[in-house]
């Protein structure tokens, strides 16, 4: 190795030791000298230990290689667990977390040294940032309910576990469709519900119910609707409960939008547009529906709306219309396509906005696929009004179809433009 490689990789062992140490040493730096296990000065050392340790394994091979890493971590925990041991004896402390991110900082330290200079820093910088992170996560942890933390673990699971074992090709006898296509689909659709809730969460019952509302509108505009129109009829707020169920509606139309240009940005560009013409029909007047009458009023936090049960649903709704829709145009036509949109957007646009394009160009044109989303969002903007009149009232269900019909027009006359 030439001599300014070597010196260029062990100034960069060098700063990783010396960006946890500053974290470790500022977490502690009301303590007297000589009071903490490692510092700034400690942890820059490891750091540039870890870069010489890799440096002298990087010139041997096989299993010489590995021994003089391994020696080097065992080295750094032998020199920092007794000093670790008398300070967690000292404050009653049992956090191992300084001698994990000591072995850290000396395994950055060499992986820099062998080249993955880029790879090290980063891993350096959010090691970093979990470890300055401490009173926010624990805070998070402490926040977490079960059903909250098996919906990540199921996430985790159908993404790592399940994915890779599902068949990756078309399947003659599911009439062409591809399992692991429809199971990423459902990935995405059911990590943005999670997000959805988690941001409800965040915002909070106390935030009002426009913002619990646009929130809640990540998870499933019509659910709000339905939930706002029956506390309607049971005597609520009628103007602010009828502004969540708009800026949920304004947020459903953005989350189509951004579904279609990440599924297909080809059809995406062309439903884009008028969505977010739908979108500010429906928020314009949220706002100023919340502004005047929403202060102070209290929104429900949904129900966590991502179990087991519900994403298989899901996959076989992902299925079913990707099916329905590839059959329909194969030996129907386009127009029938249009058809399965609208009856499918009564329920749900998802499956429609993810399954459709998948079409393009096989079996449908670009402007065939992004029409049937558009057909889609705007036989679920008819549904949610005649939902609102329906459960909520003359009055609250006037508030919700005015401006469905605002949006109609608007999305309808920008799709035409566009």
């Amino acid at each position: 190795m030439e001599h300014d490689a070597i010196l260029q990789r062990l100034g960069i062992a060098l700063a990783i030791g010396l960006l946890v140490g500053v974290e470790r040493h500022w977490r502690e730096r009301d303590a007297a000298a000589g009071h903490r296990t490692a510092g700034v000065r400690t942890f820059g050392t490891l750091g540039l230990f870890g870069g010489v340790a890799g440096i002298l394994a990087s010139e041997l091979s096989g299993a010489a290689q590995g021994l003089v890493l391994a020696g080097a971590i065992l080295a750094a925990l032998g020199a920092v667990l007794p000093f670790a041991l008398r300070e967690a004896a000292a404050d009653g402390s049992f956090s191992a977390t300084t001698v994990v991110a000591a072995i850290a900082t000396v395994a950055l330290g060499a992986l820099a040294a062998f080249g993955e200079t880029a790879a090290a820093g980063a891993a350096a910088v959010a090691l970093t940032a979990i470890l300055a992170s401490r009173e926010s996560l624990h805070g998070l942890v402490a926040r977490i309910t079960w059903a909250e933390m098996r919906s990540a673990i199921l996430l985790l699971s159908m993404t790592l576990v399940a994915l890779p074992l599902v068949p990756d090709a078309p399947i003659a006898a599911l009439g062409g469709v591809n399992p692991a296509q429809v199971w990423r689909l459902a990935i995405v659709l059911a990590a943005v519900s999670f997000a959805g809730y988690l941001a409800v969460r965040l915002v909070g019952a106390e935030r009002g119910l426009l913002l619990a509302g646009a929130a809640a509108g990540l998870v499933s505009s019509t659910a709000v609707t339905l939930s706002n129109g029956r506390a309607a009829r049971a005597g609520g707020p009628v103007p602010a409960l009828a502004a969540g169920a708009l800026a949920a509606g304004a947020v459903s139309c953005l989350r189509t939008a951004g579904l279609a240009l990440a599924v297909s940005p080809v059809v995406g560009g062309q439903v884009w547009l008028p969505l977010c013409g739908a979108a500010l029909a429906f928020g314009l007047p949220a706002l100023l529906a919340g502004r005047r009458n929403g202060r102070g009023q209290a929104g429900a936090l949904p129900e966590n709306p991502f179990e087991l049960l519900a994403v298989l649903k899901l996959a076989l709704l992902l299925a079913a219309v990707a099916l329905l829709a590839r059959l329909a145009a194969e030996r129907l036509g386009a127009e029938a396509v249009l058809v399965v949109a609208a009856v499918t957007g009564l329920a749900d646009v998802d499956a429609v906005t993810l399954s459709v394009p998948q079409l393009v160009p096989a079996s449908l044109t670009a402007t065939v696929a992004a029409t049937a989303i558009a057909v889609a969002v705007a036989s679920n903007i008819v549904a949610k009004a005649g939902y609102a009149l329906g459960i909520g009232g003359w009055g609250y269900g006037l508030r919700i179809a005015l401006p469905s019909v605002a949006a109609l027009a608007a999305g309808g006359a920008l799709l035409l433009l566009v």
